[in-house]
């Protein structure tokens, strides 16, 4: 009952490959083989600046020629804290070169999400933007980091740009002391010339290349190890998938780098195959509307459309240029992939919205709807030498069509480890009688006869606000550990934009008061450690929490008061 992507995406697309072959070589290795051929095309777009893959390259050997100067050195890890830009690219695979490993984390993370990232993987390098250098600053006598570089949207802007910025944007940046022990980017670039050795590290598929971190089944921030073949492999699935895809399409890279849809596919994938990147450091609707009308290509997760579709102005936008309007990061409703298709055709766009499925164990996306076949409800089907099965919950007992059961994954894009977690890496990875190593995903679906994948919910605990996973038993031991906090239960509330939003519910410990300034100080507690994404909307006290028959805080009691709070309202 095993399903592979090789028949159904062959009766739904033509002549797709049965089996690709994945060549043995590095992320930067791929994308040097298309700027050889390529030299000229634009590799990405940058608030207004252009960058070919010729300079692109040029720009990776230099970053890599310094990083080898302050001494990063092989399977290092490089911690890197940026939004979607040039310097993002470069530094990501300038590690890449010279056989380092990047380690990427979310720059609105809180100091101390910051210093753990930074301590689980023992990143010794780390680079982030002049507005988060304080963060760093706080935490950094705490971790093994010997250089911090600091890099400033302003270098990247054409000079226009660059004066409007710092009359607006750039004047919110709180001045760095002259003498504070960082690198600035343009100086670290700069040491490039005292690199007079070979930088450049020979790497096989198989070697780690990447750290992404997600809660994984348990709910507990884990580093996920990902290696050269499972970027290049993603790479080749997507664009095997999508053969409407030509050289020089642009895709609107507006999912993040530190998250795999947005590194994989949003960037990575187009690099590799000779794509135009059109990046954006920061994604609001407006902006997002503003860059559409130009992309081939784009991705994003449901909340940004449904926001997309209430924007003033959208009836007035040409979008027959678009080849690909991709969906992922949380289920997309029927409602809104009706409204969305309506919308899309209505403006010129022969494509509808194709929802896809993946995990950050597998890089991401490993399911897609295909292009001119999708049935109501469905994710899609397996990516090429991609294997999909349902099995009984934590078992390898395959279920029978149509029945719900846990979604495992099989393929090239499998992740190599949980990092500094053996014990979770054994129970999520397990190889059956198949030969095949598979991810338990905690994910619930069902499989029909064509393969097409239908996906029914999380198994684990788990919130989704805004396409960002949020884990509340996370959020709860750091509720749990303050002091004027006796027990805590996290919930996610329905919210028209978000989808969820975060909620925090407290028991008071004994003597505190339940008034507004005891609030304004667990707020604020969170804010320091909690990342803006997962910030509880609010707070509120309990003089009791409901329980469960064994015991425990029964949070669905919770969701259920809040669900017949919303029907009154």
């Amino acid at each position: 009952m095993t399903v592979t992507a090789k028949t159904p995406w062959k009766d739904h697309l033509g002549e797709l490959p049965m089996h690709m072959e994945y060549p043995d070589c590095t992320m930067f290795e791929a994308v040097k083989a298309i700027a050889d051929k390529y030299p000229d095309n634009i590799a990405f777009d940058f608030m207004g600046r252009s960058t070919s893959y010729r300079s692109l390259i040029e720009n990776i050997e230099t970053c890599a020629k310094a990083l080898k100067t302050i001494g990063v050195r092989e399977n290092d890890k490089v911690t890197i804290a940026l939004p979607n830009c040039p310097q993002a690219i470069c530094m990501f695979y300038a590690v890449n070169l010279i056989g380092a490993v990047a380690n990427m984390i979310h720059p609105l993370s809180a100091e101390k999400e910051i210093e753990f990232y930074l301590n689980e993987s023992g990143s010794v390098t780390a680079i982030t933007l002049d507005q988060f250098y304080n963060k760093f600053e706080n935490i950094r006598k705490n971790t093994s980091v010997v250089n911090i570089i600091i890099a400033s949207v302003k270098d990247e802007l054409s000079q226009p740009l660059k004066a409007g910025y710092m009359l607006t944007e750039g004047r919110k940046i709180k001045k760095i002391p002259k003498d504070a022990p960082v690198i600035r980017w343009r100086e670290f670039m700069r040491m490039s010339r005292m690199c007079f050795y070979n930088y450049k590290v020979k790497r096989k598929a198989e070697d780690p290349a990447v750290i992404l971190y997600s809660g994984g089944t348990t709910g507990t921030t884990k580093g996920i190890v990902l290696t050269n073949l499972n970027f290049n492999a993603l790479g080749m699935q997507v664009v095997a998938t999508n053969p409407m895809f030509k050289v020089g399409d642009r895709m609107l890279s507006a999912m993040p780098m530190f998250h795999g849809f947005g590194l994989g596919v949003c960037i990575h994938t187009m690099l590799e195959v000779g794509g135009r990147c059109l990046l954006l450091p920061r994604v609001t609707p407006k902006e997002y509307a503003k860059q559409i009308v130009k992309c081939n290509f784009v991705a994003g997760v449901p909340t940004l459309y449904e926001a997309l579709l209430r924007l003033p102005g959208m009836e007035k936008k040409d979008l027959s240029g678009l080849k690909g309007v991709f969906s992922g990061g949380d289920s997309l409703s029927i409602e809104l992939k009706k409204k969305l298709d309506k919308y899309l055709m209505e403006h010129g766009a022969k494509v509808g919205v194709r929802e896809g499925y993946g995990t950050t164990e597998t890089v991401t996306a490993c399911c897609l709807t295909p292009p001119h076949y999708a049935k109501e409800g469905s994710i899609g089907l397996p990516f090429p030498d991609t294997y999909i099965k349902i099995v009984k919950p934590d078992t390898d007992e395959e279920l029978p069509y149509g029945e719900e059961g846990e979604i495992l994954l099989a393929g090239p894009t499998v992740m190599k480890e949980y990092m500094n977690h053996p014990d979770e890496t054994a129970k999520t990875l397990r190889t059956h009688a198949d030969g095949l190593t598979w991810v338990y995903t905690g994910d619930l679906g069902v499989m029909d006869e064509e393969g097409f994948i239908y996906f029914r919910g999380r198994a684990k605990r788990m919130i989704i606000s805004s396409g960002y996973n949020v884990y509340p038993g996370q959020i709860e031991n750091i509720l749990d550990a303050n002091e004027l906090v006796q027990m805590s239960c996290v919930i996610g509330v329905p919210d028209p934009y978000r989808v969820q939003k975060v909620k925090a519910f407290v028991k008071l410990a004994k003597g505190v008061p339940a008034n507004d300034e005891t609030k304004e100080k667990l707020m604020a507690y969170c804010r320091k450690n909690i990342s803006k994404y997962a910030m509880p909307y609010d707070i509120e006290f309990k003089d009791d929490m409901p329980k469960t028959l064994v015991g425990k805080v029964a949070y669905r009691a919770l969701e259920e008061e809040e669900l017949k709070k919303a029907a009154q309202a």
